[in-house]
């Protein structure tokens, strides 16, 4: 018999970490497919909430945050590409090139699981990264966000008339609150039954022995 467990994935678009924890979170669960199953939330964090719309050259805002220079983040995406490729996710080939706000992002995932559930919040959660890690697309645009929906087979004109409005800013506000008030201040935070928390893009072994350990004790 299998143990059940809640998994919310605290995680932003921008962070190219979450593409690398959230890979190796699903061959995790992959592996424990006869041992677990889980449901899985993903949930708003900003790494930039005031960034302006049209974002910012990537190169300056990584110096000016983390006192990094051009070739210490190349040397950088070239770990997270590596990374990346061990969890099957294909990040863009020379970086990002500017990084932007995500807030839209979040609404459209708050948006996805309220009236599609966890699987349609997913496939939405990795066309974002996708387009944005994967691709490099200017995804503070919302034509850009549009072409995502479409894609996925979603509503278009509703995800149309949330961006042009405020729908689920109090929500998704609500739920940043929630868990920088808990303490997360950095992302991916992997949060097990509300309870366990495993930060970072951790490996896909470290999410395995964690997640059996969790559940031998649930």
């Amino acid at each position: 018999m299998s143990t059940h467990l809640k998994i919310d994935f605290v995680s932003d678009v921008a962070c190219p970490w979450c593409a690398v924890g959230l890979g190796a979170l699903e061959q995790a669960l992959a592996e424990l497919q006869n041992e677990i199953t889980a449901d899985l939330h993903f949930q708003p964090f900003e790494l930039n909430p005031d960034m302006p719309p049209g974002g910012e050259d990537l190169v300056e805002h990584l110096g000016k945050k983390y006192g990094s220079t051009a070739e210490q983040q190349s040397q950088m995406y070239q770990n997270i590409k590596a990374r990346g490729a061990e969890v099957g996710f294909a990040f863009h080939p020379v970086g990002r090139g500017r990084i932007f706000n995500t807030f839209d992002s979040h609404r459209l995932l708050h948006w996805a699981e309220v009236t599609g559930g966890s699987d349609t919040q997913r496939r939405l959660k990795m066309a974002l990264l996708n387009a944005y890690q994967g691709r490099g697309e200017v995804i503070d645009s919302h034509d850009v966000l549009l072409d995502i929906v479409q894609a996925e087979g979603m509503d278009v004109e509703s995800a149309m008339e949330i961006l042009r409005s405020d729908t689920y800013a109090e929500d998704v506000r609500a739920k940043e609150h929630f868990y920088t008030s808990a303490g997360i201040h950095s992302v991916p935070a992997v949060i097990i039954n509300d309870k366990h928390l495993i930060s970072g893009g951790q490996p896909a072994e470290v999410f395995t022995n964690a997640l059996r350990q969790i559940a031998a004790g649930a």
